[in-house]
This record gives structure tokens, sequence and C-alpha cells, in this order.
């Protein structure tokens, strides 16, 4: 099940929101201001955010600055009373994807929503880098000074990880993301390439490792000093 995050402080139109996407199939966290919407990309794993532009605290695109500084590459959708072009272009060059401008149609939300969803790999950089670890997408390469080649779920397992770097992951959203609900796959073999990933980055002297117990949440953290 995607995890949408929704800023928007509308009450009613944040609780119709709401309503059309969990019957829509999608798992939302709903927040009133850019704050909150922050503070909740920090610590939590999204397919898609949708944000509100006139928002309280903080508005939508220093919330949007503020989630893409952080390193943060999920799909963002702005949404915005305002119709100039000045406006979208200020909510595109901090970082959002697309942009939809109110009044809109539920289901035009819906659709932008599947559309990103679809193509979040699209989103994605083809190098990803925490600590001394660079990981090229492409090449499924993992490099400090040395580099060692991943297998192509070790790839997109380790992509994963860094693309929420400090954060707990669950077994099971490991599962949903990485093996996208595969009825084959289970807990034990997520334990089995986290196990192969600690080997890989032990062995090019990476200065991150994967922290957490089997059929627990991990972390990719730093043990920089």
């Amino acid at each position: 099940m995607a995890k949408i995050l929704l800023a928007e402080d509308e009450k009613e139109l944040q609780k119709a929101e709401v309503t059309v996407l969990q019957m829509s199939g999608y798992e939302v966290d709903a927040v009133d201001n850019g704050m909150q919407a922050v503070e909740a990309a920090k610590t939590n794993i999204y397919d898609c955010m949708v944000i509100d532009i006139m928002m309280p605290v903080m508005d939508g695109i220093e919330a949007l600055k503020a989630i893409r500084a952080s390193g943060n590459v999920t799909p963002v959708i702005l949404l915005t009373a305002k119709a100039e072009i000045d406006d979208r272009i200020t909510g595109l060059d901090a970082g959002a994807d697309d942009y939809l401008t109110k009044p809109f149609a539920m289901k035009e939300l819906l659709a932008r929503i599947r559309s990103m969803t679809r193509r979040q790999e699209a989103y994605t950089p083809t190098k990803l880098s925490i600590g001394n670890v660079t990981l090229n997408t492409e090449q499924q390469e993992l490099s400090v000074e040395n580099a060692i080649r991943l297998a192509n779920k070790e790839s997109k397992l380790m992509e994963f990880l860094m693309l929420n770097a400090e954060k707990d992951v669950s077994t099971m959203e490991i599962l949903n993301h990485v093996w996208h609900g595969d009825p084959e796959a289970d807990m034990d073999i997520v334990w089995i390439y986290i196990s192969y990933l600690r080997k890989k980055l032990e062995s090019i002297d990476a200065n991150i490792f994967i922290d957490g117990e089997r059929d627990q949440s991990f972390i990719l953290t730093s043990h920089e000093v």
C-alpha cells in the first residue's frame, strides 16, 4: 500500500481528501502546517507528498525547500489557490514535481498521484552518497576507494536504505518497496539481503552501517566521528 503525506490546513478539505485517498487504497498521514510536514518527512517514508502552498507556521514552499535540503527526493505535488505563472515557477524551482490549482477535481489529484508513484524511479538520482560511500544505481556499484558490484536486489535495497538514511525502516516496508509485495518474498529474504549488504559495506571500509535485528526495523547510519 502506497503511503501519502498530505499537508493541508483547510480542515474540511483535508478531511475530504483523506477520505478519498483512503478509499482509493492509500495510507495517509495528514498534517495542517508546513513545519509538521517537514517533521513528518524526516521520520517517515512516503511514496508521494501533497503539500498546500498557503499554510500557517511555515508555508508549503519553505517546507518543500527544507524537505529537499535534507536530501529527500520523494515526488511532491503542490496545491495552490493561485493561478499566476510566477507561483508555479517558484514551486517548481523549490523542488516540486507537479502542481494543482484549487479548486481541483479529486479524480485529477488521484491521477497525478498514480502517475508519480508509477514513475518514482525517475525522481531518484543515479548516484547517492552517505558518509564515505557512493552508490551508482545504474551500474549497481557500491564504492569508497574500492568498488564492489551488487546484485539487482542488493542495489535496490541499498538505494532504499540510502534514500531513507537515519530513518527506522521496518522489514515490511522493505518488502513492499524493494520486493513490491512479491508473494514469494518473505521476511527471511530481507534479513538475508541485509546480511549481504553488511558484508559488502565492511569489505569496502564503509563508515556507514545497517543497524537492526532480524524481522524488526533497520536503520542506515554513520559511525563518523
